[in-house]
């Protein structure tokens, strides 16, 4: 059975730099989240991890972001936060599968092997960008594959989100894996055209949590009245 049911997760972020980082308040934003009707959450740092499960009892996907000078890739890059987020508990661990270099010339198939063979009840995501990202994230076996990447590497930047035709095709070509769509997602109308596109589940972060960027554009269209 997967660890995370159909429906709407909520991820619960914020990094350094950001106004809410730092605060302890995550843990509080998914318990709103969870009351509202989420049915499960994704989260960065052991620290906000360790807040979130402390106040709700749903499925998390985990990810550390860390940025390496010899890498682009910052979402769960290294063994050394894969060993992290294992010890945190929690239920998914995603992982970047945009295929650049990993730092340190640490190899994806390592990662996956290391989760599959040491937390053996963790299931994997894969953070992806384009359809040849998803065909090597099915080709090495992961639970989950999402869209999250997609528009933010080199290769499909530019590209508009949610990628509805995107969606549909990882659906269809890839029937026996789960589709988690991410990223993009600020109206209901949004919403409603990834569901039709079949996906297994839906993450939305910055429309839910973040509110400076929110209120940013709340703001941009005041130029419009």
């Amino acid at each position: 059975m997967a660890k995370l049911n159909r429906g709407l997760i909520v991820s619960c972020q914020a990094v350094k730099g950001e106004p809410l980082y730092g605060l302890g308040i995550m843990g509080y934003l998914a318990r709103a989240a969870v009351e509202g009707g989420a049915v499960g959450i994704r989260a960065n740092y052991v620290s906000d991890i360790a807040d979130i499960k402390k106040q709700v009892d749903v499925p998390m996907i985990g990810i550390i972001k860390e940025v390496y000078p010899d890498s682009d890739v910052y979402i769960t890059p290294t063994l050394k936060e894969v060993k992290a987020l294992i010890e945190t508990g929690c239920e998914v661990i995603a992982l970047d599968c945009t295929g650049r270099p990993r730092p340190n010339g640490e190899k994806l198939e390592d990662l996956v092997k290391y989760i599959r063979e040491n937390a053996k009840d963790v299931e994997i995501m894969a953070d992806c960008a384009s359809f040849a990202n998803a065909e090597e994230a099915h080709r090495l076996g992961f639970d989950y594959i999402g869209s999250t990447m997609r528009g933010y590497t080199p290769d499909t930047k530019g590209i508009c989100i949610p990628d509805c035709d995107f969606l549909t095709k990882l659906v269809k070509t890839f029937p026996d894996t789960k589709i988690i769509a991410e990223g993009g997602i600020w109206e209901r109308d949004q919403l409603a055209k990834v569901c039709k596109c079949g996906v297994y589940a839906i993450v939305i972060g910055s429309s839910i949590t973040r509110p400076k960027d929110i209120t940013q554009r709340f703001v941009g269209a005041l130029d419009l009245c």
